[in-house]
C-alpha cells in the first residue's frame, strides 16, 4: 500500500492536450497566468500568486524580495524538510532554528522570540504536514521586533487558520506541487502575497531578472530587455500549469477524501496502545498532506517500519529535526524537535484511501507494535 498517491486521470491529460494545442509549452506563459489567477483567488486568498519551478525556488525568491542577505539571521521552525533552512542559506543569511510545539509540531512562538538577536531580520514559519502555525502570535512577535514574517505552506493547499486560508497568513507564503502534496503536477510551486511590490520583484527575479517573454507577446516593435539585477530560472512550465489547473478543480474532493481518511485513522488509533494520533486544532483546517503518528519512547521504530514494509505497507519517518543535520552545524539544543524526529512514523495518506485500507494499516501497525516488544 502506497505511502502517498496522486489523484490524476483524463482531466489532467485533457489539460495537457490543451497546452499542446496552444503552442506555448515553456514557462510563464498563458496557462501559468491562468493558474496564478485561480490559485491566488481560490486557494491562497491573496492578490498575487507566482507559479515557480518548485517550492524551494519560491522560498528563495520570497527571502530575496524580503531582503535577506549575508550577515542576517532568519528564525526557522526546526521540524521541516531542510529545503526551508537551505533557502535561507542560499541568500547568504543564517538559519536559526527554533524548537516546536509538542502537539502540532510548528514553531513554538516563545522559542521563536527567545531566538531573536540584533541580526534577526525575519521569521520563517512552517505549516508542518499542512496544519498552519500560530500566525497571530508570530505576527505579534514580528511586529514587536520589526521583523518580516514568511509562511512555508509547502503542504498547506486548502488549509485554514481561524478562517483565513494558508498562503495569506504572512507577508509572503510558498507552496509545493511535488508528487506527495495534496495537489500536484509532479513538481512545481507557487509564491503568494498581497504586496504588489514584492510580487513584481519576485516575478522579475524568477525570469533571470527581466520581465517574462509573454509581456512582449504581440508587440510590433522589437523591445530588447536589459538585465540590471541577478535573477534565476525559476519558472513553471505551462505543461505543469495545465495539470495544476485540473488539480485545482479536484481540490475540494481531494481535501474531503483526505479528511475522511484522517477521521477513520483517529477513530481506530484511539484503541492502539503506544501510538498517538496527530492533533488537529479546532481553530484551523488540516489538509492532511501526511499522516504521522507518534510512537511511545520505548517502541523500536525501525522494527515497526520493517514489519509494515514486509507486510506491504509503505511508511517513513516524519520529517527532519533540521538542527541535527551536519550541514548546519547548529550548536543549540532543541529537545522537542529532536525527540519527535526519533519517534514519528508516517503511514499511508492520500485521497484514494478506502476504509478497508485504513483498517488494514491500523491492524498491521498494532501487530507491528506487538512484534517489536
Amino acid at each position: 500500500m502506497a505511502l502517498g498517491q496522486p489523484t490524476v486521470g483524463e482531466e489532467e491529460i485533457e489539460a495537457i492536450r490543451a497546452v499542446f494545442a496552444s503552442g506555448w509549452l515553456s514557462g510563464a506563459g498563458p496557462t501559468c497566468q491562468a493558474l496564478e489567477s485561480r490559485f491566488a483567488a481560490d486557494v491562497a486568498g491573496t492578490a498575487h500568486a507566482l507559479a515557480t519551478s518548485n517550492c524551494g525556488s519560491a522560498l528563495h525568491l520570497g527571502l530575496k524580495v524580503l531582503g535577506a542577505e549575508p550577515g542576517d539571521e532568519v528564525i526557522v521552525g526546526d521540524y521541516t524538510f531542510p529545503a526551508t533552512g537551505h533557502s535561507v542559506a542560499w541568500t547568504g543569511a543564517t538559519p536559526v532554528f527554533a524548537d516546536i510545539r509538542p502537539d502540532i509540531w510548528s514553531a513554538d512562538p516563545a522559542a521563536v522570540e527567545a531566538a531573536i538577536t540584533p541580526r534577526t531580520v525575519g521569521i520563517l514559519a512552517v505549516d508542518v504536514f499542512g496544519q498552519p502555525a500560530d500566525y497571530d502570535e508570530l505576527r505579534q512577535i514580528a511586529d514587536r521586533h520589526g521583523l518580516w514574517l514568511m509562511e512555508d505552506a509547502a503542504c498547506s493547499a486548502g488549509a485554514t487558520y481561524k478562517g483565513r486560508p494558508a498562503g495569506s497568513l504572512a507577508d509572503v507564503a510558498t507552496f509545493s506541487f511535488h508528487g506527495r502534496k495534496g495537489i500536484t503536477a509532479g513538481e512545481g510551486g507557487a509564491l503568494t502575497t498581497d504586496d504588489p511590490e514584492l510580487a513584481a520583484h519576485a516575478r522579475k527575479l524568477h525570469t533571470y531578472g527581466i520581465a517574462p517573454a509573454i509581456s512582449r507577446e504581440g508587440m510590433t516593435d522589437l523591445p530588447i530587455p536589459e538585465f540590471d539585477e541577478l535573477g534565476y530560472n525559476y519558472r513553471l512550465s505551462d505543461v505543469a500549469a495545465g495539470i495544476m489547473l485540473a488539480q485545482l478543480d479536484r481540490l475540494p474532493t481531494l481535501l474531503a477524501n483526505r479528511r475522511r481518511a484522517a477521521n477513520w485513522y483517529a477513530e481506530l488509533l484511539a484503541d492502539v496502545e503506544q501510538v498517538a494520533a496527530p492533533v488537529a486544532l479546532d481553530d484551523r483546517e488540516h489538509p492532511w498532506q501526511s499522516y504521522v503518528v507518534t510512537l511511545a519512547p520505548e517502541v523500536d521504530r525501525g522494527a515497526v517500519a520493517t514489519y509494515l514494509r514486509q507486510h506491504g505497507i509503505q511508511c517513513n519517518f516524519g520529517t527532519y529535526a533540521s538542527h541535527l543535520q551536519p550541514i548546519y552545524s547548529f550548536s543549540g539544543s532543541l529537545p522537542v524537535s529532536a525527540d519527535l524526529f526519533r519517534r514519528h512514523l508516517a503511514i499511508p495518506m492520500h485521497a484514494n484511501l478506502t476504509q478497508p485500507e485504513v483498517e488494514r494499516v491500523v491492524a498491521t501497525l498494532e501487530d507491528a507494535i506487538a512484534a517489536s516488544r
